[in-house]
């Protein structure tokens, strides 16, 4: 739990010290970097983390990300210029992509089926606290000490976390089965392919292999993609020789690693991850997830602020509503899916998702701050339904030897989803903002949209009626984002409904005495 707050508390607690930041070492242009290079490296190092958790053991992955999560971090408070930050939170980046996956994993390994909805609700707690008190921290340390403070924080942190994981996490030695190859490993009730390695009369290999080509290759490609995805519309246009060199290339690389890994003898992205019904569906669903969420965590915030005309502070308080709900309906979600399954409760989560983010374009103008906080507490419970059934679901479908990789495949895909959103909600708000000022019969207004959002934080250089204009603007594009989102939601209710089994495949839970410790 400590080392999951270490990851998220680093992606939010920089965004309120930007201004200090830009103003002891400049870069404006590119500070966004801050959080996009923290992003990339995160995602693009889950699947590989994945697999060499599922080699080499939770432990030392999970000590090497902490390690390395601590060097970045002192790293940054030692950064002399904004490159050179941003290239130290991209090596807190890659240490963080091995605490987000090996956590998740570590839970599923420690607890029974029907105890870990009590586990990942503590730890979707953890997660949602430090999200949200990583803005407030982050400005108090900002106001009233060095922002590099921010960055050190971590290291005691992350001492503790450390000598925890190495004093009372103990792995047993495991015997590590052969590859699964097919659509049929591991998918029986009773099956014991890639199980704990318990009683099955298989050698234990000798050593294990590392796909060092196949991590370089997802790792190059998934880089380029997501830098276009992140970069494009906001850098420079999407049709872009920028935009086009780095989808090309990505297209290119996404090409040589799949020949790569198809030839690898244990892959870091098996296909068996896409050819079992179950976590394809999953994986699907989850990146549909990643899409949905843009419209709450990116635009609410923006929408209460310049719709509502509340304070960043209060904008927070708004979109926490979110996670208060969420642990809860996750921690409750156990009792709907031990009735009616994995599938079921999860279709009843993104379905009840999907009217609650069709509710909110019906929203009065300007209305009041408890209304879209109602939203967001809705969504919550909604999305713990969800999410929780779906990852539990999957990690009950796969031994030991394979359930680091099919953690980490379900978070990539979510994190793809997110980016892949953020940049197509975000064309679609700013398409919507650009007509209307198009359009506007009203003068006085900013000439294009990035003039938006400045004119709304000082409405006083704003006639009454172009400032109202404006913010009706705003209301109207935040709409369209959250019917956009409804529509990820279908998405995700298509690829249960359509691709996941009625019942998931669900392995036995090993006896008591051959848990973990």
């Amino acid at each position: 739990m400590l080392g999951m707050a270490l990851a998220a508390l680093d992606g939010t607690i920089v965004s309120t010290a930007v201004p200090q930041i830009v103003g002891d070492l400049g870069g404006f242009a590119v500070f966004s970097w801050l959080f996009s290079g923290y992003l990339l490296a995160v995602t693009v190092t889950l699947p590989v983390y994945g697999k060499l958790s599922d080699t080499l053991g939770r432990k030392p992955v999970l000590v090497a990300g902490i390690v390395l999560f601590l060097i970045g971090s002192l790293l940054c408070a030692t950064a002399w210029n904004m490159a050179s930050l941003i290239a130290f939170r991209v090596v807190q980046g890659l240490g963080g992509g091995a605490l987000q996956g090996t956590v998740q994993t570590i839970a599923a390994d420690l607890y029974p089926l029907k105890e870990r909805p009590k586990i990942q609700a503590k730890l979707s707690t953890v997660w949602a606290s430090s999200s949200v008190a990583g803005p407030a921290v982050g400005g108090l340390i900002a106001g009233y000490a060095d922002w590099r403070w921010i960055f050190l924080i971590n290291l005691p942190v992350g001492a503790v976390a450390l000598w925890l994981v190495v004093k009372y996490l103990h792995e047993p030695q495991r015997a590590r089965s052969a590859p699964a190859t097919g659509t049929a490993a591991g998918n029986s009730r009773t099956g014991t392919v890639g199980s704990r390695g318990t009683g099955t009369g298989r050698a234990p290999r000798p050593r294990p292999r590392t796909d060092w080509a196949g991590a370089l290759g997802v790792f190059a490609t998934g880089a380029l993609l997501l830098t276009a995805l992140v970069q494009g519309g906001v850098a420079w246009p999407w049709l872009s020789a920028p935009s086009l060199a780095f989808l090309g290339a990505s297209a290119v690389l996404a090409a040589f690693t799949v020949v790569v890994e198809r030839r690898a003898a244990e892959p870091i992205i098996p296909g068996w991850v896409w050819r079992r019904r179950t976590i394809a569906a999953v994986n699907l669903a989850l990146g549909a997830l990643g899409l949905l969420m843009v419209a709450p965590t990116v635009f609410l915030p923006t929408y209460a602020q310049s719709v509502l005309g509340l304070g960043p502070i209060a904008a927070g308080f708004v979109l926490s509503a979110m996670t208060l709900s969420w642990p809860v309906s996750a921690a409750l979600s156990n009792r709907v899916y031990n009735r009616i399954g994995f599938r079921q409760t999860a279709v009843i989560g993104i379905s009840l998702a999907t009217l609650v983010l069709l509710a909110f374009p019906l929203l009065p103008y300007p209305g009041h701050a408890w209304q879209p906080a109602l939203i967001m507490l809705l969504l919550g419970a909604a999305l713990g339904l969800f999410q929780l059934p779906l990852i539990i679901g999957v990690q009950s479908t796969v031994g030991w030897a394979e359930r680091g990789t099919a953690t980490a495949s379900i978070l990539f895909c979510r994190l793809i989803g997110q980016s892949v959103g953020a940049a197509v909600f975000g064309a679609v708000a700013n398409s919507v903002l650009a007509e209307r000022l198009a359009s506007a019969p009203t003068p006085g207004l900013p000439e294009d949209v990035d003039g938006v959002a400045r004119a709304l934080e000082d409405p006083g250089s704003l006639s009454a009626e172009a400032a109202d204009y404006l913010r009706r603007a705003m209301d109207t594009a935040v709409d369209h984002v959250y019917v956009g989102a409804a529509g990820a939601g279908v998405l995700a209710l298509l690829a249960l409904l359509l691709l996941a089994p009625r019942r998931f495949p669900v392995l036995p839970d090993p006896p008591a005495d051959q848990r973990d410790p």
